[in-house]
């Protein structure tokens, strides 16, 4: 694709997420999650796009809106891109949409060139990524992969509306969500273009990056314990100050980590203090730790360094501590070889290429279970996401259609053109 062709591309990418921005639970805030009518009327307008650019288009039967691009030989495996099209509540117009809209232009431009892989193209617009209305994650994506656990049938929204009940309502049998689930021949490999929703490329003075694996995620209830007192008359020598060692403990976890190698972060979201009151000093204090690196080891090795110093920290000033995990998922590498292709083909866009984990969950999490992943960052204004600030640009949007359409050429090759079927 040219530089002229990639940059309407772009545009037309640009005009289709403010489309599709349009069609949200509120006026004046972008919120569309899984099985709504918004969701449903998304499906149908990305399906029109999927179908102009040449695709067979049909929605499956979790609700993922899917196209194909047939092959030179029909029925050939196919590399499988896309992304999804479901938000959190008052979101940006591009997490997820972008990696979808630019997928159709990829297939848009072999289309008018009456061109054909050795390989097809399948487009998949995920049904619910973020898990925003029943507070299951990557329930399109796995559905793909056929592991939906059977109890997410039951789980209910804030309104006592179950997804079966959900699936009812949409037209959809829950009888029939194994058909979903593709074959492991059915996909060769899987790329997914997304925002970077963070602020290294901008910092680097890149449009693109590559990933070279999602992070592995840990998340913990942690707790010290000491004594409560009067703060007028126990003296500081005395005390067993839980905010203290807390204080103490969250300066070592920010340190700790800053000194680490590979990509690890380490974050205190959530901090609260008992009794609470400004003469009294405080006896608990429970915080959260969330803990993340793109590699399982190194981030295990973090943790339990973590945990050994809180305990330290702990009994050096007469009190307790204890940690308790409520949450842990692995760290899911990229493929190797997608990520070699994936940087050739942003070092040919752009002359240069930054690897880069992701700190975020994507679709490709579930998908890596069963097929080959890879994955291009686009450079987000700020790396704020999850907000209507969200923003990217088309000279941006172009170079990564480009770069996506280089590589989904060269995985598929031979090009040849539709007389060869």
């Amino acid at each position: 694709m040219n530089p002229v062709s990639s940059l309407a591309a772009a545009e037309r990418v640009m005009a289709r997420a403010d489309a599709l921005a349009a069609i949200s639970e509120t006026p004046d805030a972008l919120t569309r999650v899984y099985l709504s009518p918004q969701h449903l009327q998304a499906n149908q307008r990305v399906g029109e796009w999927m179908s102009e650019a040449g695709m067979v288009v049909w929605q499956d039967s979790v609700g993922n809106i899917c196209g194909r691009y047939e092959a030179a030989q029909e029925g050939a495996p196919a590399v499988l891109l896309g992304s999804h099209l479901d938000t959190v509540r008052n979101a940006g117009r591009y997490d997820g949409m972008l990696g979808v809209l630019a997928a159709i232009e990829v297939v848009a431009s072999l289309h008018q060139q009456g061109l054909r892989l050795a390989q097809a193209i399948e487009i998949v617009g995920f049904c619910d990524e973020e898990g925003t209305r029943f507070g299951i994650t990557l329930l399109g994506s796995r559905g793909l992969t056929g592991s939906w656990p059977q109890g997410w049938l039951a789980q209910t929204d804030a309104s006592g509306v179950s997804v079966a009940q959900a699936m009812v309502a949409a037209g959809l049998d829950p009888a029939r969500i194994h058909h979903a689930a593709r074959q492991p021949e059915a996909f060769s490999c899987y790329l997914e273009l997304h925002i970077e929703q963070g602020p290294c490329l901008e910092q680097a003075g890149l449009a693109l990056g590559v990933v070279e694996a999602i992070n592995g995620a840990r998340r913990l209830n942690c707790r010290f314990t000491g004594e409560a007192g009067h703060a007028g008359t126990v003296p500081m020598a005395q005390r067993k100050d839980a905010l203290a060692a807390a204080a103490e403990w969250m300066t070592v976890i920010e340190r700790a980590t800053l000194e680490q190698a590979g990509n690890l972060v380490a974050t205190v979201g959530d901090l609260r203090c008992l009794p609470g009151a400004v003469n009294v000093i405080p006896g608990e204090v429970s915080l959260s730790l969330d803990i993340r690196g793109p590699q399982d080891a190194p981030l295990d090795a973090l943790l339990n360094a973590l945990l050994d110093r809180g305990q330290a920290i702990a009994a050096r000033r007469g009190l307790t501590f204890a940690a308790e995990e409520f949450y842990r998922i692995a760290a899911t590498p990229c493929d190797a070889s997608l990520q070699t292709l994936l940087t050739g083909a942003v070092q040919a866009v752009q002359g240069a290429s930054l690897s880069l984990p992701s700190g975020a969950g994507h679709d490709a999490i579930a998908i890596a279970e069963r097929w080959p992943v890879g994955m291009l960052f686009v450079r987000c204004k700020g790396g704020v996401s999850h907000h209507p600030a969200e923003s990217v640009t088309a000279a941006d949007v172009a170079l990564a259609i480009a770069a996506l359409g280089k590589a989904v050429s060269h995985y598929g090759q031979p090009l040849c053109g539709d007389a060869g079927r």
